[in-house]
C-alpha cells in the first residue's frame, strides 16, 4: 500500500482548534485522516451536493497548487516517482 493514515491511529493529544498552532495542525491531520476513511467517504460522497463536491475539490486542488511544487505533488500526493 502506498497511502498511510497512521497519525489518527496513534495520536493521543488534544483534538481542538484555536488554542495554538501545533494543536491546530494535529487536529487538521486527525480530522482529514478520519474524513478520508473509506467507509465514511462511501456514505458521505453520495450525500454531498454537486456544489459541495465542487467546493471540496477546488479547495483541495488549490491547497496542493499553492503549497507543493511539481515534484512534491507527484511524489507526495500522486505517489509517483519522477525521474
Amino acid at each position: 500500500m502506498q497511502h498511510s493514515h497512521s497519525f489518527v491511529e496513534t495520536y493521543d493529544g488534544l483534538v481542538a482548534f484555536g488554542l495554538n498552532r501545533e494543536t491546530d495542525e494535529n487536529t487538521i491531520i486527525y480530522y482529514l485522516q478520519k474524513f478520508s476513511d473509506d467507509a465514511l467517504m462511501a456514505t458521505l460522497s453520495k450525500r454531498l451536493s454537486d456544489q459541495e463536491l465542487n467546493s471540496l475539490f477546488d479547495l483541495i486542488s488549490s491547497l496542493l497548487r499553492n503549497h507543493l511544487n511539481e515534484n512534491e505533488y507527484h511524489r507526495l500526493f500522486l505517489k509517483e516517482e519522477r525521474p
